[in-house]
């Protein structure tokens, strides 16, 4: 993974729960096909409570209706053709939890988790590329 953060672990964790636990999509926006948001996707997490790294980015990849990471940690969740996303992230000792909406080729939603330690949460922006 390709993290700007100050602090790597944290960001992954953030920006894994951010990222695909509130990856939802519209079905106006990408279409109820199975596969409507196949890709990889970069995921922006922001946090709003707790002491973590203030913003973390980290890529994503969504087939069919399996979301994994692209680039470091362990992500396990899933999107349903209408584009609701739940997503889990763990590195390390570190774990979080995000839900969101994901609309055409962006998206947003909400994360919480423990990351080193700290219980933070905040939000996510996603955007495929």
């Amino acid at each position: 993974m390709n993290f700007k953060p100050i602090r790597p672990v944290r960001g992954i964790l953030a920006l894994t729960a951010i990222a695909f636990a509130a990856g939802m999509l519209s079905p106006a926006a990408a279409g109820t096909r199975p596969g409507a948001y196949d890709g990889n996707w970069n995921v922006t997490f922001t946090t709003r409570a707790g002491n973590c790294s203030s913003t973390n980015s980290a890529p994503f990849n969504v087939s069919g209706t399996q979301v994994s990471s692209a680039g470091g940690g362990k992500v396990t969740g899933g999107v349903t053709p209408g584009g609701a996303v739940s997503v889990h992230i763990s590195v390390g000792l570190s774990a979080a939890d995000g839900k969101g909406r994901l609309v055409g080729s962006s998206g947003t939603g909400r994360w919480s988790g423990v990351i080193s330690g700290d219980r933070c949460s905040g939000t996510w922006q996603a955007s495929k590329t």
